[in-house]
């Protein structure tokens, strides 16, 4: 089976931003503008991805 996957592509810098948006970047192994990631779509992750909609977008889920 399959793992499902969303990519995750960096939109807003950090800068000026409270420290926990900060930590959540990082903690998504994002940390300059218009990076991607590909990562594991769990329910964590989600959350983490829903509390920045402003800095972060979802480009496209595998799986």
């Amino acid at each position: 089976m399959t793992k499902k996957t969303i990519v995750v592509k960096q939109i807003g810098s950090p800068i000026r931003r409270p420290a926990v948006q900060r930590q959540i970047l990082i903690g998504l192994g994002l940390n300059k503008m218009h990076r991607t990631r590909e990562l594991e779509d769990t329910p964590s992750i989600r959350g983490m991805v829903a509390k920045i909609p402003h800095l972060v977008e979802i480009v496209e889920e595998r799986g």
